[in-house]
């Protein structure tokens, strides 16, 4: 699987037409297939745009998998445009929040180091965890 989405392989043009057409199934009425595209997003890496539809999935999909996998996602890109999202899903449900604590790894400044120590006086023992961890003072 990692050939299909290596950037070696792929053409602009390609790399293009692969990113409209992810872009379009986000948007996808299918909670299954809105996960299936994030997962996506994440697994193309640094080179994949897309942070702002990501966002929108984190801040207003009804299902919590694809707010989940969109949170991933923003992990793995690293895209700026998607930090207020992920800030934001500090609040959402127990396993949204896991997420959002692990995705906060891809993003730096004052904003996520509040947002971490935050995370460390959660209710939710893996979103502590998870603060411990890139705060370096747990064990991880």
């Amino acid at each position: 699987m990692g050939q299909l989405w290596s950037t070696a392989h792929w053409s602009a043009s390609g790399r293009e037409r692969a990113t409209a057409s992810l872009l379009g199934v986000v948007r996808d009425g299918d909670a299954l297939v809105v996960e299936a595209a994030c997962w996506a997003f994440g697994e193309r890496g640094q080179w994949a745009p897309g942070g702002e539809e990501l966002a929108s999935v984190v801040q207003s999909h009804p299902d919590a998998r694809c707010r989940e996998a969109a949170l991933g996602a923003l992990g793995a890109i690293g895209d700026a445009r998607g930090l207020q999202a992920v800030l934001d899903a500090l609040e959402d449900k127990p396993t949204v929040r896991r997420r959002a604590a692990v995705a906060l790894a891809a993003f730096e400044g004052p904003a996520v180091e509040s947002a971490l120590a935050r995370c460390l006086q959660d209710r939710d023992w893996q979103v502590r965890e998870a603060a411990e961890t890139l705060l370096n003072l747990g064990p991880g």
